[in-house]
């Protein structure tokens, strides 16, 4: 069965780490963040990407999602961190004010999404002129990378085909992201490949223990229990080191601008 993004319990699953260095570096070599005054986290989840805007010296970041638990665990994520804010709405229509913002970030978004015309459309009339749309999701061809030991989620397919076959279903292909892009009008459309650091586990154990609460993992939703644990057998036995484990997700990043 599929994450239910408003059930309380679900509140603090999105919450629990830091985006990486490798991210923040990344993402700084692509835009120019020095002219990023205000940005707008689209489909924030717990706040991990909007406090990291704010540590790359974005002035003020406004974090938006459709569930209420998830704002309020991002609420509670952030509350000693100034200059954010967080406001109830979709993807289509996050109920903000147009051309306020130089950046909109969609971060593991669109493949929740089955109209990416309107979530690109509602990107394009938050931004100001010559702002930027950061969109970063998994195509199909990520998602069918073999497991090994940074690349644990290759793991979970392995183990159980099927939810390849419901990873890649709800995946968009590059193409169509592309060619959506360009037909509600943004410009200067260019695709990178990002390996990101996910989070780094000083003992497996620990690695174990949050694929077993399903931590930040919509995927892993679609196993009961009795799967859940046979899951976590095999990436026991398939991982051989015991420490410092780092772990590894592949994604695809589409920059595009506001002309």
């Amino acid at each position: 069965m599929a994450i239910d993004f408003h059930d309380k319990k679900n509140r603090f699953t999105y919450t629990n780490r830091f985006a990486d260095e490798s991210w923040m570096n990344t993402i700084q070599s692509l835009i120019p963040i020095e002219k990023i005054h205000h940005a707008v986290d689209v489909g924030c989840g717990g706040g991990i990407y909007s406090k990291a805007l704010l540590e790359m010296g974005v002035d003020f970041v406004t974090g938006v999602d459709f569930s209420k638990e998830s704002l309020q665990g991002a609420k509670e994520n952030c509350k000693q961190i100034p200059n954010i804010s967080f406001s109830y709405g979709s993807a289509l229509h996050t109920g903000l004010q147009g051309e306020q913002f130089n950046l909109v970030l969609e971060r593991a978004l669109i493949h929740h999404l089955t109209d990416l015309q309107a979530c690109f459309r509602e990107a394009l009339r938050l931004l100001k002129e010559n702002g930027y749309l950061i969109i970063q999701d998994r195509t199909p061809e990520d998602c069918m990378l073999q497991g090994n030991e940074t690349h644990i989620r290759g793991y979970f397919f392995e183990l159980f085909p099927r939810l390849q076959e419901i990873e890649t279903q709800r995946r968009h292909s590059s193409k169509s992201v592309i060619n959506n892009l360009k037909r509600v009008g943004f410009k200067e459309i260019k695709e990178y490949t990002l390996w990101e650091t996910r989070k780094v586990y000083d003992k497996k154990k620990q690695l174990l223990k949050e694929l077993s609460e399903r931590t930040g993992r919509s995927i892993l939703h679609e196993l009961n229990n009795k799967e859940l644990q046979l899951l976590q057998r095999y990436i026991d036995t398939s991982i051989k080191s015991d420490n410092n484990i780092v772990e590894q997700d592949r994604w695809t990043i589409w920059t595009a601008v506001k002309k």
